[in-house]
C-alpha cells in the first residue's frame, strides 16, 4: 500500500512521517522538490497532477494548510489558494486514482457562540477568513465525490515549529508580568495525537468491507478529553515548567477578556469539540490534554 503525505514537516506533518510509517510505503513531501523530482507545493496543481501520475496512491494523507488565522485577513487569495482551491484539485485527483483523502480542518469552521460542544453536523458560520476558506476547502470535499475523513481539530501544539507552549515558556523567562485571555473555551490537541489518531483510522479503515468503509467517510472532531482556557493552559504550562526546574522570571499572570486582546481576526469564544462520533466509529480512546502537554513540555525541557 501506498500513503502520500503532503506538508511533512508541519507540526502535523513531522508527527506523521512517524505514525503512517507500519502501515505502508510513505512518500512523504513538502514543498521543495525530492531527489525523485517530485513536488509536494500543493499550489502548483501541475506539480501535484504528476506526483499522483508517478506514486499512484491508495492513501493521500493532506497536512498542507495555510494557518496564519491574521494574515489571512489580508492574504486573501493565498488563503484561499491553499485551504479550499487545493483542496478541491486534490479531491478530483484522489477520485481519479480512487484513493482515501485524510484531510484536516478546525473549529474555527464554526461561529464559537454558546457553551456546548460542537458536534460534526451542527451548523457553520465562520467568523473570520480563515475559518471561511477551511470550510469552503470542507464543501470541496463534499462535492466532490471522494472518498474522505476530515478530521476538524483546534489549538494544536508540538515540539516542533511555533505554538502556544512555546511562546508562554520564552516569555516566562523574559517577563515580569503577563496578560492571558480566559473567555476564550477549547482544548490544547497534540500533533502527535493526530497523527497516532489518524493512523489508528486508518488501519481500522482498511480492516472494513467496501459498504462499512463508506460509512466511515465524512467529517470527526478530534481533540482530547477535557476543556480549559487560554490561561488555564498558561498556567497549566508555567506551574509544569516550574516543577521540572524551568527557570522562569513571571511572577504574575492576569486574565483578561477577548475585548481587551484586538486582533485583526475575529477568534471565537467557543472551540470545544464533541469527538464521540471519532470515538465510536474508529474506536479510539482519546487521553486527557495534560497528558499530551505534559509529555511536550518534558520533551522541550530535554
Amino acid at each position: 500500500m501506498k500513503i502520500l503525505l503532503l506538508g511533512k514537516n508541519g507540526q502535523v506533518g513531522w508527527e506523521l512521517q512517524r505514525a503512517l510509517q507500519p502501515l505502508g510505503e510513505v512518500i512523504a513531501l513538502d514543498r521543495q522538490q525530492s531527489l525523485e523530482g517530485l513536488s509536494g507545493n500543493v499550489s502548483n496543481f501541475a506539480a501535484i497532477s504528476h506526483v499522483f501520475e508517478q506514486v499512484r496512491p491508495n492513501i493521500v494523507v493532506n497536512a498542507t494548510a495555510y494557518t496564519a488565522v491574521d494574515k489571512a485577513e489580508s492574504d486573501l487569495d493565498q488563503a484561499y489558494l491553499i485551504n479550499c482551491l487545493a483542496v478541491k484539485h486534490l479531491a478530483e485527483e484522489c477520485q481519479k486514482y480512487q484513493a482515501l483523502l485524510i484531510h484536516y480542518s478546525t473549529d474555527y469552521v464554526f461561529d464559537g457562540n454558546g457553551i456546548n460542544t460542537w458536534k460534526e453536523d451542527d451548523h457553520t458560520s465562520p467568523v473570520n477568513f480563515y475559518g471561511k476558506t477551511k470550510r469552503d476547502g470542507e464543501i470541496a470535499l463534499e462535492q466532490s465525490g471522494t472518498a474522505f475523513v476530515n478530521f476538524r481539530t483546534c489549538w494544536v501544539y508540538a515540539s516542533r515549529g511555533n505554538n502556544f507552549i512555546k511562546t508562554m515558556l520564552k516569555l516566562g523567562q523574559i517577563k515580569d508580568e503577563l496578560n492571558i485571555i480566559h473567555d476564550q473555551v477549547g482544548v490544547p490537541t497534540g500533533a502527535a495525537l493526530i497523527a497516532d489518531v489518524t493512523a489508528q483510522a486508518i488501519r481500522y479503515y482498511l480492516l472494513q468491507s467496501p459498504e462499512q468503509k463508506k460509512q466511515l467517510h465524512g467529517h470527526y472532531h478530534l481533540a482530547p478529553a477535557g476543556e480549559t482556557n487560554w490561561y488555564d493552559y498558561a498556567q497549566f504550562i508555567f506551574t509544569t515548567a516550574t516543577e521540572h526546574g524551568y527557570e522562569l522570571t513571571l511572577k504574575k499572570v492576569h486574565p483578561i477578556e477577548t475585548k481587551d486582546y484586538p486582533t485583526p481576526a475575529k477568534r471565537p469564544l467557543n472551540s470545544r469539540l464533541n469527538t464521540d462520533k471519532l470515538q465510536q466509529n474508529f474506536e479510539i480512546h482519546l487521553p486527557s490534554w495534560q497528558h499530551g502537554v505534559t509529555q511536550v513540555l518534558k520533551e522541550l525541557f530535554s
